[in-house]
């Protein structure tokens, strides 16, 4: 991929923290500080879309910031959530990977996964989503959807609000990238 290439994740244009085919973002309605995604570059909805090429760089990305997210933030633990497919919460038909600190003392246990299943964002992206959206409404109609938290209940950050802290965490995380 040509280096000056523009990345989106959705119809959102991110910073270019990435590997040979991935890369990571900070999350725009982050569920606790220091949420982030792990995306692949190429588009596809489920992870078993990946090439075997792609899974370990994928998967390699996932560890890196795993470690650095938990070290940065000083977490006792971190949820990672892939939400393979509509009916599991998945909103974006395009394959990511929730990293969440956690803590001891954050009294959330099992919650957090309710938290993710959020409002349907798939309508957005087109008609591409379509069938996307589709499935989703169906599954949230079931009355199998959690009502947690709707999307439009959480505040999505200012785009120079995400890009300082992602300038933070790229300055801390080359910090961090020296005494690994």
């Amino acid at each position: 991929m040509d280096s000056s290439a523009r990345i989106f994740f959705s119809k959102f244009l991110v910073t270019k923290q990435k590997s040979k085919h991935t890369y990571a973002l900070v999350n725009l309605k982050p569920l606790v500080p220091g949420h982030v995604l792990v995306v692949p570059l190429r588009l596809v909805p489920h992870l078993k879309d990946l090439t075997t090429e792609e899974s370990i760089d994928y998967m390699l990305t996932i560890q890196f910031v795993h470690k650095f997210i938990q070290h940065h933030y000083k977490a006792d633990s971190l949820n990672l959530s892939i939400q393979d497919g509509p009916e599991a919460g998945q909103s974006v038909p395009h394959l990511h990977t929730h990293i969440i600190p956690r803590y001891k003392a954050d009294g959330y246990g099992d919650a957090m996964y309710l938290m993710l299943e959020k409002k349907d964002l798939a309508r957005e992206f087109g008609e591409a989503a379509k069938d996307w959206a589709i499935r989703r409404e169906i599954f949230k109609q079931e009355g199998t959807f959690s009502k947690v938290l709707d999307d439009n209940q959480r505040t999505g950050r200012l785009q120079e609000v995400m890009l300082e802290e992602a300038l933070m965490l790229k300055a801390e995380l080359e910090k961090y990238g020296v005494d690994q």
